[in-house]
């Protein structure tokens, strides 16, 4: 700890607010519905995650998007039931978080923050686009982080090994 004039001075705490979350984006199609397909169908389905955040124009103001693609097929035959896509972001007002931990913390802690209502919104626009309730399966963000990683050094040292 640094002493200034004789008494420690004791780090800022983290703090982190939600200021906003808001649906940016929500496409769901009801492929089964659109053919006409009847009787009992057992889903397959695949669910896809991508994060991105970024600094907003505010101080310590940072946005974060989850990106999420429902994919649901038959089991027996692979044809498409339904699709959805939902991208939902939130507005964070972050402090006290160094610089170089800043990266994991908005595509790690602020991901948690809103996954239970993007848990939520999949949920009902599953059931009310004609399907039983999707209730996703808690993410784990810090192993979709740590791939992230590995994939994009894999990506850099194929890039260096090209040239």
């Amino acid at each position: 700890m640094a002493e200034t004039n004789g008494a420690a001075e004791a780090p800022q705490a983290p703090k982190m607010n939600v200021l906003a979350q808001f649906i940016r984006d929500l496409s769901f199609e009801n492929i089964l519905a659109q053919k006409g397909v009847s009787g009992e169908v057992q889903p397959e389905i695949q669910v896809q995650v991508n994060l991105d955040a970024k600094k907003r124009t505010a101080e310590n103001q940072y946005e974060v998007v989850m990106k999420l693609k429902v994919d649901s097929k038959s089991a027996a035959a692979k044809e498409q039931l339904f699709l959805l896509e939902l991208d939902y972001a939130g507005v964070f007002n972050i402090e006290g978080i160094p610089e170089d931990q800043m990266h994991p913390f908005l595509l790690i802690e602020c991901p948690r923050m809103l996954f239970p209502f993007v848990r939520r919104i999949v949920s009902d626009v599953t059931r009310d686009g004609g399907f039983p309730p999707l209730n996703l399966e808690t993410i784990d963000f810090v192993a979709l982080y740590r791939t992230e990683l590995q994939r994009r050094q894999a990506e850099a040292e194929g890039q260096k090994a090209d040239a």
